[in-house]
């Protein structure tokens, strides 16, 4: 059986890390999936996309083919993998639910998926893997490894600040830069 194991980070650069480890580890690229913001997606443009990939840990790999999107309510990201490509789809035809759309498609819960996109919107970054069960241990043990973001204590924050869900129709976040700067939040 395979799971969809997701987690998020506060900056792109940890992502990138935790992507260039499971592919060391030996998880097959094609069940990886990047998506995030990193300042320097603003001023590129697709064909800078994989510069930022292997720029920020992956001369080879996933990260090497990096492109960008640009999504409703979140604005221009970085991404690479399965889940990037259901995200441009999306996009493109201007499908319903987007990023969070694409999401729950891979087998996350609804909350979690507005949460994924939210914390995206707000500077950070999601990497979305789909392990069988006999590596599931290896894929948790190293995205855990790299600090993610305390998924409650997060979405605590964002409650309290008045957020019920994602909103596709919102104007990007304008504060990103503040978000990627506040204090990493301990992991469960």
């Amino acid at each position: 059986m395979t799971s969809t194991i997701t987690r998020s980070y506060d900056s792109y650069e940890t992502a990138a890390i935790v992507v260039g480890n499971l592919e060391g580890a030996g998880i097959a690229r094609d069940d990886i999936s990047v998506i995030g913001r990193d300042e320097r997606a603003k001023t590129s443009n697709s064909a800078e996309g994989a510069g930022i990939g292997a720029g920020v840990g992956g001369a080879a790999g996933l990260l090497a083919g990096i492109g960008m999107l640009a999504i409703p309510g979140i604005g221009p990201v970085v991404a690479a993998g399965w889940l990037a490509a259901t995200a441009a789809g999306a996009v493109a035809g201007a499908a319903a639910g987007g990023l969070v759309g694409s999401f729950i498609s891979a087998g996350v819960s609804e909350d979690d998926a507005h949460y994924y996109a939210e914390t995206v919107r707000r500077g950070g970054s999601v990497v979305s893997v789909k392990a069988p069960d006999e590596h599931r241990a290896t894929v948790e043990a190293i995205m855990d490894g790299a600090a993610p973001i305390n998924r409650d204590a997060r979405i605590a924050e964002y409650r309290g600040e008045g957020w019920t869900r994602f909103d596709e129709k919102a104007a990007p976040n304008s504060r990103v830069a503040d978000d990627l700067a506040r204090p990493k939040l301990p992991v469960d």
